[in-house]
Order: C-alpha cells, then structure tokens, then sequence
C-alpha cells in the first residue's frame, strides 16, 4: 500500500458535547479545525437526520417562485411551494436553537447509534476528504471491545476508507503532553474519566471511567441550586459557569463581603464604613463597592427608583412578550437604553483616565454582571410569526449587548440598532435577528460551582485508580504527573483546587518515619534505621524474630537508602523483596500535575483542555506517515477483508 500524506489524514474526536474533526495535519499542530455540536434532529422522514433544526419563516407568505434546481446548499432557505394554492412555505435551518435535539452520547456512551453514525456521516460530509483517506478515531474509554468492533465495520463498509485506526483518549493526551507515566483526568460533560498510564500503556484495572456527578454539568447544577430562588433557569448557569465572572477561588481566600480576613485597620474612614461600606472616602472607595455606592439615593445600587422587581431576581422577559404585554415592555426598554446612553454622555465621560477608579479584580467583587444569550427569548419571538421586520425591530429593543453603529446616510450621525434594523431592507445583514442578550446581576453564588463535593468525588477516585495500579514503585511517579483536561474543566480555578485538594486529603511529610515514631514512650531514644536500638519485641507488638521493627525499617530506609544493612537485599527476615520499593504507594510525598509541552504556540494560547486531539493528530503523523503500518498501529482495507470487523483489536493502540 502507498504511503499517505499528511493532508489525507482524517481525525475524528467524538465527545458527549462537542464532535472535533480534521482533514490533513498542518506543519505546526493546530487546534481541530472543525467543532461541531454532538447532536442531530430527526427530519421529517422517519430513519433520517438533520444537523440542523428546520423550521418554517415567518415570512412564508409570499408570491410563488421558481422551484430550486437541485439541493440548496447549506445554510440556503429550502422553498417549497404547495399544490392548488398561491402561497410559497419557505423553510430555513434555525442553527442556534437545540429544541428537539438528539444527543446520541451521554455520559461518554454511544445511547443512540443511529443517530451517532448520522452525526459521523455529517462530519465526513463536511471535511469532503478527497479518495484514499484513512481515519483515526479517539476512542472514548466506556466503548466496549463489541462497540470497537461495530465502528471499524462503519467506518470501513460506509466510507471505504483504505486504513482506519482506534486510539484510546487518555492515551492520546499522554501523547499530547509527551509522558510516558501519567494519571489523566478528563473531565467531560456529564462523567469524569480517570485513567492511569505507565510506558504509553494504559493500565485497566481500577480505571475509573465515566464518573457521574463529577463532570461540567455538575458545575452547573452547583450553580442552579444556589440561584434557582433567583430565577435563574439551566441555561443561564450553564453560560454563568463560561463566563468569565465565575471562578472558583483558592483555599483560605474568602468570599467577597463576608466578613473574614477583613483588615480592621485599613478603614479611613468610620463614618463612610457604616453608612454606605466603604474603607473611605473617594472616588477609589466607592468603586470597592462594585459599579455605584450604595444607597439610599440615585446613582446607587439600592436607590433607583423602579428597579426593585428586578433585583429581587431575574426577569422572566419570555413570559412577559407572551403575556400579551410586549409592546408596553419595549417601549420600557427603548427608554431605559436612552437614559442609560445619556448618563454615558454626562461629565463622567469626560472625566480623565488617571482619576478613574481602579476597577476591582472579580474575587474582591460581591456582585458582577454577564451577557447571557436568551435562547429560549429568540424561540419565542420566532414562534409569535412577528415577520422579518417586526423580529429586527424585537431584538435590537431587548439586545442589551454591544450594538454595532450603522451610520444615516445623510448627517453621518449612528443610528440605534432599531433605526437601523427597521430601515434595512429585507434580507440585509442588518435586518437578520441574532441572539438577544441580557446583562444579568449575580452575587458571590458564582464562586459555589464546586461546592457539592465534586473536587472531592474526583479526588477519591484519583487516588482508588493509583492505588489499583500493580506497579507499585511506579505510583509516585503517577502522583508526580497528573493531566487534567477535557472541556469540563474550563472553569476558573478547577484545576488549582482540585490539586489542592488531592494535596490535602493525600500528601504526606516527606519525614515520613514520624509515623511510626509518635507512639514510642518518650523515655526511649529515637530508632536508628539499622535497628541497633529499636526497642525490643515486648514493647510491643510489631517486634519479629530478628528485634527489628518492619513498618519503621521500611520508613526510614526509604527515605535514606544509605542506612540499608550492608550486604543485603531483604532487609529483614519475613520481608519479601517486593516491599522494598523506593516509596509509598498509598501515602505519596508530591503531587504535582504534568507541564504541557512548550512547542506548539498555537496550543499555548487557547490551552491544552482538548489535548487529546493534539494526541491523536501527533499519533496520526507517527502511525499513517512514519511508521506506515510497521508497527500496526491501524488497519487496511486488505486486513479488514481477510480478518473482518474483530481483528481491529489486533491493530488499535
């Protein structure tokens, strides 16, 4: 068989949220090229999928035209005109919304393999790889041998590809950060994987794979427990937990107001502390505060008149449209966006930027805001059938998002997006809806995303797959090499507080004899590694035949190889010789996770959190160009024909 290039490679990278694809491996490895939703929508024919949600325009009402010849391309509207009847139905992919999806992935598991191979299918569609393309699938660790087996006949019998190739992910993330020992924890959507490998080879017994309740969504539901009273829905604090106001703070720093670790001493000003909070006076006290003093009064954060059904909680704008109150909210909301531009106009925007406040860091803040994009808003002005001018005019009263200025024609002066979107011309750019954001207030609940044990949980199960592993002199060094990656674990401070909390739950001194020393009398000299003046056998009840205490041998001798009797391999009699490694399996002395490597500048911007695709694309480049089958690390289409679907797991790494 030829050997193939660098630009026929495909590499697909399923996941329980987001698919990772690419055709061909750049010079310098970049990050997936394609990202697409790991999910499909029934079509109106039973058996089949679309990638997108089809719905019928409001607009639909129009003049009949001629019918399109062939398929529309994608993205384009699809015209349909109805029989015995005048109307033209025009529908149009709607690629925002997740309203009927199907996700045939959860918890790391193919749950729907009809739909799974429809969203593969539309994958390969979209990279449009030329003839003689061999595929390198990132095999999650939940997939079975049987599962292993059913894909390589998919992919060989639908795409007839000439080589294809299963890689386990935790594998391809030691590729990416280049060890040979590691304990990966990936944490995903809904389940977190814990895996522990030593010389490129995965050890299975006691892998932890899909965890439930550890993963990104348990962040999430952290966040919708404490906000839930606020009305806050899932959706807002899946976008909260994205943004960057939502962090989780590191051990001994407190939460924002509370109170602890205060500086007494650092207030200025008494009288200013116990009227509005602030340490003093000034410009620079006030904006401690967050965006405005405190009240009473206007320009306050409790003073404004008309603002306290809001604050109570987050404004059901959706009901309110629906409730047949729409004009009268718009209208409400036009105004309230002039009143805020003309305070932006006021002398405060002159003033000059060495005496603006400095702004505070988000951990020292008890409330920030984010732009959270109402989805289910948008759903619903579509389904009110506004039409296209009506929906324009809509989103750009309750977008609250930055608004592009489009310039008048005649005095040059911007127009507001209402302005612009009604006076656009149907089918612009300026007159299409997009999403509708919300500038929504939230407090220190953004920093309680882990606060339902789920670093503990991910701790634990750290620590049982360290354990299981047989090598035993090799367990420091798996607690020395931690990864932690996978898109779960994205927010703020994660992976800080998770080694800190596998630091505190499972470090030990270094010193660690003290163990074996805090219970001996105080009248008795301190043991010497030889044994010379261990206390005897009937001081207690660890004494052997030869007087020497085992546990306080094998304690202090690991740590100080030097005090080993001279001559012999077994330091005492009864002690086998495996039980002299050079350190603690279940007690390790460091932890410390794995430093990504340093020469792919475009991995270092974005981070290493979908390392496992640069794993795979550095597999992809050794196995199909370099080492062109020797080692077989895939399988041709003339194995796949002789052996059939169960001989890929001769050939997967």
């Amino acid at each position: 068989m030829p050997a193939f290039k660098d630009d026929q490679i495909i590499i697909i990278a399923p996941g329980s949220e987001t698919t990772l694809a690419q055709l061909g491996l750049p010079e310098s490895l970049t990050p997936a090229r394609l990202r697409v939703r790991s999910r499909m929508f029934p079509a109106e024919k039973d058996g089949e999928w679309e990638p997108y949600k089809v719905r019928r325009r409001a607009d639909a009402l129009k003049k009949p035209a001629e019918p399109l010849n062939g398929a529309a391309a994608e993205g384009e509207d699809v015209k349909i005109v109805g029989e015995g009847d005048d109307e033209e139905i025009i529908y149009e992919e709607d690629r925002v919304t997740e309203e009927g999806a199907v996700w045939p992935i959860q918890q790391g598991r193919i749950v729907n393999w009809p739909c799974f191979f429809a969203l593969i299918t539309h994958v390969y569609n979209t990279l449009n790889p030329p003839f003689h393309t061999p595929i390198l699938l990132v095999a999650q660790p939940t997939w079975t041998p049987r599962e292993h087996e059913k894909l390589t006949q998919f992919f060989f019998e639908k795409f007839k590809t000439p080589a294809f190739g299963l890689m386990d992910a935790a594998l391809a993330t030691s590729w990416a950060y280049g060890v040979h020992t590691a304990t990966v924890v990936d944490v995903g959507k809904d389940k977190v994987d814990i895996t522990a490998i030593s010389e490129f080879i995965p050890h299975i017994t006691g892998r932890v794979t899909s965890l439930s309740g550890c993963g990104g969504e348990a962040l999430t539901l952290g966040l919708l427990a404490k906000l839930k009273a606020k009305g806050f829905s899932r959706d807002m604090c899946e976008q909260l937990k994205k943004s960057p106001i939502c962090e989780i703070l590191p051990a001994g720093i407190p939460l924002p107001g509370s109170g602890e670790g205060a500086d007494q001493d650092s207030i200025s000003n008494p009288a200013a502390a116990a009227s509005t909070g602030a340490l003093g006076s000034g410009p620079a006290a006030a904006s401690a505060l967050g965006n405005a003093p405190r009240g009473p009064g206007t320009d306050t954060e409790v003073g404004d008149e008309g603002n306290g059904d809001e604050n109570e909680g987050v404004l059901d704008v959706a009901s309110i449209v629906t409730g047949g109150k729409m004009n009268e909210f718009l209208a409400k909301k036009e105004k309230e966006k002039q009143e805020k531009a003309a305070k932006k106009k006021g002398p405060a925007e002159t003033q000059s930027a060495q005496n603006r406040p400095v702004r505070m860091p988000n951990s020292k803040r008890e409330k920030a805001t984010f732009l959270y994009e109402d989805h289910v808003l948008l759903d619903t002005l579509k389904n009110m059938n506004l039409g296209e001018k009506g929906m324009a005019e809509a989103q750009a009263v309750l977008d609250e998002g930055p608004q592009k200025k489009i310039q008048d024609d005649g005095d040059g002066e911007p127009k507001s997006a209402l302005e612009a979107n009604g006076n656009a011309e149907p089918g612009s750019t300026a007159s299409r809806t997009g999403p509708i954001r919300r500038e929504i207030e939230v407090g220190t609940e953004r920093f309680l995303a882990a606060s339902n044990g789920v670093l503990e949980r991910i701790a634990d199960a750290v620590h049982r797959t360290i354990s299981s592993v047989d090598e035993v002199n090799k367990r420091s060094e798996l607690w020395d090499s931690i990864v932690i990656c996978g898109n779960g674990s994205k927010l703020r401070g994660f992976k800080d507080a998770l080694l800190a909390t596998l630091q505190s739950k499972y470090l030990i001194s270094p010193s660690s004899a003290t163990i074996f020393t805090s219970e001996i009398p105080s009248n008795i000299s301190t043991p010497a590694g030889t044994g010379a003046n261990t206390p005897q056998p009937q001081l207690g009840p660890h004494g052997g035949p030869s007087g020497v205490n085992p546990l306080l041998l094998a304690a202090t001798t690991a740590q100080n190889p030097h005090l080993m009797p001279p001559g012999s391999s077994v330091p005492f009699p009864g002690m086998s010789s495996h039980s002299t490694h050079s350190s603690h399996g279940q007690t390790p002395t460091s932890i410390k996770l794995a430093k990504p490597a340093e020469y792919f500048p475009e991995w270092k911007e974005v981070g290493f959190d979908e390392a496992v695709f640069l794993g795979a694309q550095v597999a992809a480049k050794v196995l199909f160009v370099v080492d062109q089958g020797q080692s077989k690390g895939y399988m041709t289409r003339p194995d796949y024909n002789d052996q059939g679907p169960s001989g890929i797991h001769d050939y997967s790494l």
